[in-house]
């Protein structure tokens, strides 16, 4: 027998594995991709088009993922060693391709189809299904056909919410006579070659922009209202932080108390308050900026840091503090809304200001949740690819009969008690809705519905010492295959016993070996080292402290 057939809406790393997750399921799914390739976001090109509309929007020609390869590649699929360890974004859609060729997934994907509308069908209360219409796209992506329909079992919205730029209104913008953009238009350095440049906002995108304009503007300008905590991709001794902040230790510790780590760390490379940066909120009450670079060229002089714009003027802007500076570009790295098109805002908002969904995934106000799915709708702090996938899975087995939704007032709960620790833990932004969260938790989360959360127990008294490499190393998506259903845990322990070493072995071009004379170290000689290392950390630290005191 044939099973439930499944619109998926895009083609990006959350549709990819959409697809695959479907067909593990006996599925039959059908994707809808607006452009010509897969990959979304990632599939980079040379122009978009205004406000998005037509084609999603790709990323900048320098930008390079924030989050490390072994913590954002698939569970059952390891990134090859040869890939750097933060991979710019050709690699990262290359990964994709070679994901999409070894599982078989682009049979299924129809490129240059827009989905204009989802409904619910006549007998949805009966069946669950939805109605998809569908148009071709033509060359520039205007619709080029006719509205065709089909009806399927099961949609699962994988189209992500970097496609409709935010843009807010500032108070004399429209007198403003340079050039203004968003930051999902921007593509190249030269863009900005010998102009005098104003960046609006203070999140990754921002930093990025700001950054690659300081290495050919005239001057470059940032404006923040809050400020930011600028956390490094890397932890010292140059692996990356995300292996130490995404662990499963570190997810036990208080978050008053986390809190206070990660802030100690910040300000342990660089104090906030002499560069303009000093964040209004604690360290985990906003969703941090990942970046290396700003930092140097706002104390090399390339980047100022502004407070709050008041007003534009024809040829500049009047910030907070009274200060006028001409400009000849302002870009938007505003954020951007999130819209969905082709369904009715009363299936998504239910009257409400927000998408409220049972673990970021279902809407429970339905009357078949079990039959529609957001997928990668969720801004976590690490990558969104694994938690995609963790949907995926989820949504193909309750749509299967496999596994099964709780009872609506249950998903309520979870919402109401959602609401509330978004309330205690985060500055009160749009871009802070119920949509943020951290990574480990909604990742158990998620897996604990299907039965494929790692079993720390039983881990531990089967094998203890990589039960501890599961609790204190980073916490790689291949954990998620060691238990449950379509498990592989001969493929996944050897992912995760190989986490630290294709980290660094992608980037040994030069043997060290070969040019260092080996010697041996006496285990007195490693004792006294330990000592000194000790004392040195201890003595940095209390001058830490002494100075952030302004005591010395």
């Amino acid at each position: 027998m044939a099973g439930k057939r499944v619109a998926i809406i895009g083609a990006g790393s959350s549709g990819l594995t959409s697809i695959k997750c479907c067909l593990e399921e006996g599925l039959q799914p059908v994707c809808y991709e607006m452009s010509d390739d897969i990959g979304g976001l990632w599939y980079y090109r040379e122009e978009t088009p205004a406000g998005g509309d037509r084609l999603n929007a790709s990323v900048y020609k320098s930008c390079s993922i924030n989050t490390s390869k072994e913590m954002m590649s698939f569970s059952d699929f390891p990134i090859p060693v040869s890939f750097p360890p933060f991979m710019p974004h050709n690699k990262v859609l290359e990964y994709f391709k070679m994901y999409a060729t070894h599982f078989n997934l682009l049979k299924y994907i129809k490129f240059k189809c827009k989905v204009v509308e989802v409904t619910p069908t006549d007998n949805h209360l009966e069946t669950g299904q939805w109605k998809v219409s569908t148009v071709c796209l033509g060359e520039q992506g205007e619709d080029d056909s006719e509205v065709t329909s089909e009806v399927f079992d099961g949609v699962m919205v994988c189209s992500g919410h970097h496609r409709f730029p935010h843009k807010p209104a500032f108070e004399g913008m429209s007198r403003f006579k340079g050039r203004v953009l968003h930051s999902s238009e921007y593509k190249k350095q030269s863009t900005f070659e010998d102009k005098k440049v104003l960046v609006i906002g203070m999140g990754n995108s921002a930093a990025d922009i700001a950054t690659d304009a300081s290495y050919v503007a005239k001057q470059v300008d940032i404006s923040t209202r809050r400020g930011s905590w600028i956390f490094s991709r890397f932890f010292p001794g140059g692996l990356p932080a995300d292996f130490l902040a995404n662990t499963r230790f570190m997810m036990g510790i208080p978050n008053k108390i986390l809190e206070w780590m990660v802030e100690l760390m910040v300000n342990f490379k660089y104090s906030g308050e002499n560069y303009g940066l000093q964040a209004f909120h604690r360290g985990l009450e906003a969703h941090p900026t990942i970046h290396d670079y700003i930092t140097i060229r706002i104390m090399s002089g390339y980047i100022r840091v502004r407070p709050s714009i008041t007003h534009f003027t024809s040829d500049g802007a009047v910030f907070d503090d009274g200060h006028f500076e001409k400009f000849d570009t302002v870009v938007m790295a505003t954020g951007y809304e999130y819209k969905f098109p082709f369904l009715d805002d009363k299936i998504i908002y239910n009257g409400s200001d927000s998408i409220n969904t049972y673990k970021f995934t279902f809407l429970p106000h339905l009357q078949r949740p079990e039959s529609l799915a957001f997928i990668g709708l969720v801004q976590a702090i690490g990558a969104v690819m694994p938690i995609a996938e963790l949907q995926a899975r989820w949504f193909a087995r309750v749509i299967s009969g496999k596994a099964q939704l709780p009872p609506t007032a249950r998903m309520y709960d979870y919402i109401e008690t959602r609401w509330q620790e978004v309330n205690e833990t985060y500055v009160k932004t749009k871009r802070h809705d119920n949509l943020e969260t951290f990574w480990v938790p909604v990742m158990d989360d998620i897996a604990s519905e299907i039965g494929v959360k790692p079993n720390m127990v039983s881990l531990l008294k089967e094998e203890p010492l990589f039960a501890v490499r599961c609790f204190f190393g980073p916490c790689v998506p291949a954990q998620y295959r060691l238990h449950g259903p379509h498990s592989k845990p001969v493929q996944a322990k050897r992912m995760i016993e190989n986490t630290f070493s294709n980290i660094t072995r992608s980037t040994q071009y030069r043997k060290v070996e070969a040019v260092m004379k080996k010697r041996e170290v006496t285990w007195s000689q490693r004792l006294v080292s330990i000592k000194v290392l000790l004392y040195t950390l201890t003595f940095v630290f209390l001058a830490f402290l002494l100075a952030h005191m302004h005591l010395i």
